[in-house]
């Protein structure tokens, strides 16, 4: 399985899924390029020459990362076998907050980390504890801050909808139903262009790989499982 990260792209925030994974699943984390910007469409190609090459493998996409999934499947590669996006989106997931998104994607401003109880509030859940808040600045603090802002700028720009008609693989959406920063809609319009998509709800913020890890890896492990790519019993 090879996992795409959200806009901090170190893939640092993976590390509570990883520990729930299934120990025999071979994961690979591709973190981006921390001092170069890469538009979507120069990341599938960087893509391209991280997934694996020797057999069948599938690709989970994190918020900023899910319409790189979505798109990089769009072109049919060879091995992939399906693709999960957890608090996904395939066009503008912020949308409803209006023009402030686009105010705040600003490399000055994100050099001025927010404030806890906006990181709470929008990505890390209510109740977060202080390890995670932690990781995530830390996380924020190694990528270039005009990176950084260029990856929130491409996100209110992205458009995958065409793509995701394209996509011929399983997909499974993993929603966090508490999540306050991509809005319920996005599945919405996920589910309408792509019907066969498998949606899974659990009770967590944006940030649900890190805050329900366990929940999480069971549901990609059952989706493995039904794509015919992970055997519990025989391993």
């Amino acid at each position: 399985m090879v996992l795409t990260p959200g806009l901090e792209g170190s893939g640092t925030l993976f590390a509570n899924l990883l520990a729930e994974l299934p120990k025999e699943l071979k994961v690979i984390v591709a973190g981006y390029p921390q001092e170069q910007y890469l538009s979507y469409t120069q990341l599938v190609l960087w893509l391209a020459n991280v997934v694996p090459k020797d057999g069948p493998y599938v690709l989970l996409g994190e918020s900023f990362g899910s319409p790189l999934a979505v798109m990089f499947a769009a072109t049919h590669p060879r091995n992939l076998a399906g693709i999960i996006l957890s608090a996904g989106f395939i066009s503008n997931p912020v949308r409803y907050l209006g023009m402030l998104p686009r105010l705040l994607a600003k490399p000055f401003l994100v050099q001025l980390h927010p404030p806890e109880f906006a990181i709470k509030y929008f990505i890390a859940g209510a109740h977060a504890p202080k390890s995670l808040l932690q990781a995530i600045r830390k996380a924020q603090s190694a990528v270039s801050p005009t990176v950084f802002a260029k990856r929130a700028q491409a996100t209110l720009h992205v458009d995958a909808r065409k793509e995701i008609c394209q996509v011929n693989v399983p997909l499974l959406y993993l929603q966090g139903t508490e999540d306050h920063l991509v809005h319920k809609s996005a599945l919405a319009e996920i589910e309408r262009l792509h019907p066969q998509t498998i949606s899974v709800p659990i009770r967590a913020p944006h940030l649900l790989l890190q805050r329900e890890p366990r929940a999480a890896a069971d549901a990609i492990t059952r989706f493995l499982e039904a794509q015919g790519l992970y055997k519990e019993e025989t391993l």
